[in-house]
């Protein structure tokens, strides 16, 4: 399948500051999306949503109830997460607000690579800076792009908002520390939130809150202005739940232990990184055999060309491209190389006039909502370029 691409001219900043979004941008944005737009029929559109929203739905149904302890041990989540996963789950006031589907756009048609369910980034992007680009190109006419990512936010902030009716509207959003891609992305879902309704929102690295399980202190603070610190009863974090697990089992412990009595309430939810884990993918193979939206996925290699990603994997890191013949061609360095292991099929990305290969991400927010697109000339990490998108 073929790209077409339309140049875009004129400068993103501007156009973002007219919008009143600067404070959803850090300027690395303006230099890794891109000063073009790929071409995107309605009908491809729409194939992409329906995919998303159908996905979805698959995800759902494929997790038995009650959760086994073997489902969780295949998709290697931390038994100090259990009971959070599983309290979550069966609670629905523990909404999950939205995720990321990365999409093979094939000439079979869509086909599932992976869910980025728990921290999904590039909110300010999608939402904000594809759309600066079209208006900086003089291009922005009604309905020229599949973009209803931040009104969408603002129902789910809306509807968890209702779920939870009897506390306080007070929302802290945390992020891994020294972060401006991460505080950027807080800041989007921040900004949803206030139109939605909560009346207090802080955003703070992660390590700058406290959290007590005693008496009158028990909850999540946060210090909102020097010397001030205000109690917070919903949470979401940008940080991994399985990175909370590894390297903060204390804090772990004590959010679980807040959920449990709902002093606080957190986003994404603990359940959340069930789709999370690539080891979900070969369930779901194994629940729907052949499904036309699905690659073929095990935690043990295939036959034919492949990808090897770990299962908790991030960022593109350690994904290996493994030919027929067994060689790896491909490989990412990375952190992630000593997890659990996911072979998928390999699927060929669609690629333009340059060979760059595109992946389409698609993001859920109660629905399939809005596209994006990320390129590269090799395999898709979190450092390949942004692409815009306009409907033809």
């Amino acid at each position: 399948m073929n790209i077409n691409l339309l140049p875009l001219t004129g400068d993103v900043a501007p156009a973002v500051r007219a919008l009143d979004w600067d404070w959803a941008i850090e300027d690395a944005c303006q230099h890794y999306v891109a000063r073009e737009a790929v071409q995107l029929s309605e009908s491809d559109a729409e194939t992409l949503l329906q995919a998303a929203d159908t996905l979805y739905d698959m995800l759902v149904q494929a997790i038995p109830d009650p959760i086994p302890d073997d489902l969780l041990q295949q998709l290697a989540i931390a038994p100090n997460l259990w009971a959070a996963v599983r309290h979550s789950w069966n609670d629905e006031r523990h909404w999950h607000l939205y995720g990321r589907f990365d999409l093979a756009l094939t000439a079979e048609g869509p086909k599932l690579l992976e869910f980025n369910a728990d921290t999904a980034t590039s909110l300010p992007e999608t939402s904000v800076v594809q759309w600066a680009s079209l208006i900086a190109a003089g291009q922005a006419d009604d309905d020229r792009q599949a973009n209803g990512l931040f009104e969408c936010l603002e129902d789910q902030f809306r509807h968890w908002r209702g779920l939870n009716n009897e506390l306080r509207a007070t929302l802290l959003l945390v992020h891994l520390p020294d972060s401006a891609e991460d505080a950027a992305n807080c800041a989007v879902l921040a900004e949803a939130a206030r139109v939605a309704g909560f009346a207090d929102t802080y955003i703070c690295s992660v390590d700058d809150i406290r959290v007590s399980v005693d008496g009158e202190d028990r909850g999540v603070w946060a210090e909102t202005v020097p010397g001030q610190w205000q109690r917070f009863d919903f949470l979401f974090k940008l940080v991994p739940w399985e990175i909370l697990a590894e390297e903060e089992p204390a804090l772990t412990a004590d959010l679980t232990d807040l959920l449990l009595t709902r002093n606080v309430i957190i986003a994404n939810p603990a359940y959340s990184l069930i789709f999370q884990s690539k080891g979900l993918l070969a369930h779901l193979w194994k629940v729907f055999p052949h499904h036309p939206l699905l690659l073929e996925a095990s935690l043990q290699p295939l036959a034919g060309h492949q990808v090897r990603k770990p299962i908790l994997g991030r960022e593109g890191q350690n994904v290996a491209e493994i030919q027929p013949d067994g060689q790896t061609t491909t490989k990412i360095p990375g952190e992630f190389g000593q997890q659990p292991q996911l072979y998928q099929q390999w699927a060929e990305l669609p690629t333009d006039a340059q060979g760059r290969r595109y992946q389409a991400g698609v993001f859920w927010a109660g629905e399939a909502c809005a596209i994006g697109f990320r390129r590269d000339a090799s395999l898709i990490t979190n450092l390949s370029e942004f692409v815009p998108h306009i409907l033809t």
